[in-house]
């Protein structure tokens, strides 16, 4: 498989896994997973053919995991806009997580915290690495700590989802570290 029918079978994936399953017809349980083969049988109807062996090499490959598979079931690994419950047991968080955003956003930021936006969680990167590749795809990328250690003790909760991105409702602005 070519990585450009790669990358698009991704983002198709994406869309209907994690915005739009409505679109092609496919209903996500409670925790966001749909049998592989209504999956594919939806994905074909709509114009769009995709073989079992295509979609494993791109849950294969995928660099950010963004896909879980579990017996003949998928689900995208975070990042709904859809209502689904990962079901992802409570976990506590190193004393910092990152996230990668671009400085226009950062005034509201500054006064509102990192809010989820149409998400159901804020998505924080474990390293600065990951959380520039993240802001990058916006612009020029700002990096902010996230005192996560200090919100836990505070009874704020953190999730990790299956690719090792951390998740929470909301980062109020006092956890908050900028480096200006």
């Amino acid at each position: 498989m070519d990585e450009r029918r790669t990358v698009k079978v991704s983002k198709y994936l994406s869309k209907h896994l994690r915005h739009q399953p409505e679109r092609i017809g496919i209903t996500l349980d409670a925790n966001g997973w749909v049998p592989i083969d209504t999956l594919l049988r939806a994905t074909a109807r709509n114009n769009f053919p995709l073989t079992r062996a295509e979609l494993d090499h791109v849950v294969a490959v995928n660099d950010k995991q963004r896909f879980a598979v579990e017996n003949d079931r998928i689900r995208a690994s975070q990042g709904h806009t859809v209502p689904v419950d990962l079901a992802l047991p409570p976990a506590e968080p190193p004393a910092y997580l990152y996230h990668g955003t671009v400085g226009h956003a950062l005034g509201s930021i500054r006064s509102e915290g990192l809010r989820p936006m149409d998400r159901t969680h804020v998505h924080l990167s474990p390293d600065r690495e990951t959380a520039t590749r993240v802001g990058a795809r916006r612009g020029r990328p700002v990096v902010l700590s996230v005192d996560a250690g200090a919100m836990h003790r505070a009874g704020h909760t953190f999730y990790v989802s299956a690719n090792g991105v951390w998740l929470t409702a909301a980062v109020p602005p006092e956890f908050l570290r900028f480096r200006d």
